[in-house]
């Protein structure tokens, strides 16, 4: 039971960091919602090897995201793969901050801290630094745009180091 609960408190974030992540000022849900490209992330062990990731959201009537994350496993030709977490908007206020549930019963903290004025990019991080996702709305980011969310993530005390592209080849 113990090294259930220590499982769940990793996996939400909750463990104590050096510095609170800071999130975006505020995210227009509407706007937001729709398919965002992976571009790279710090991988966990879904995300090994994935290829042409794409994370989808759409608003639910009760306010509740519905989450479509596929991938192909290895290669453009790898076996697909579908993931259909649920998410909750925790921070009604700026509405970047959620609760994502991938494996019941944990909802996980996803903290939008990175959002192009556009939103032709986002970065969702976790307060303890061991996810992250870089996401656009094209399936190529450009070199400027990609500098300067790492320059960014380094500001927020982020290993770059760990951060790993994801192929994206349509």
């Amino acid at each position: 039971m113990r090294l259930l609960l220590l499982i769940a408190l990793m996996v939400s974030g909750t463990l104590l960091t050096a510095k609170k992540l800071k999130m975006v000022d505020y995210v227009d849900i509407p706007r937001y919602m729709g398919d965002w490209y992976v571009i790279a992330v710090i991988p966990n062990f879904i995300e090994k090897n994935a290829v042409n990731s794409i994370e989808s959201y759409s608003l639910n009537e009760d306010g509740t995201i519905a989450v479509r994350y596929t991938y192909r496993k290895g290669s453009p030709q790898g076996k697909a793969k579908l993931m259909r977490p649920k998410g909750k908007i925790y921070n009604t206020k700026t509405n970047s901050e959620w609760r994502m549930r991938v494996f019941w019963p944990v909802w996980a903290k996803f903290m939008i801290i990175d959002l192009a004025e556009d939103y032709r990019y986002t970065v969702i991080g976790v307060p303890n630094r061991k996810m992250l996702w870089i996401m656009s709305r094209t399936p190529q980011m450009t070199e400027a745009d990609y500098s300067a969310v790492i320059k960014k993530l380094k500001k927020q005390d982020y290993n770059i180091d760990k951060i790993k592209k994801i192929p994206q080849i349509w």
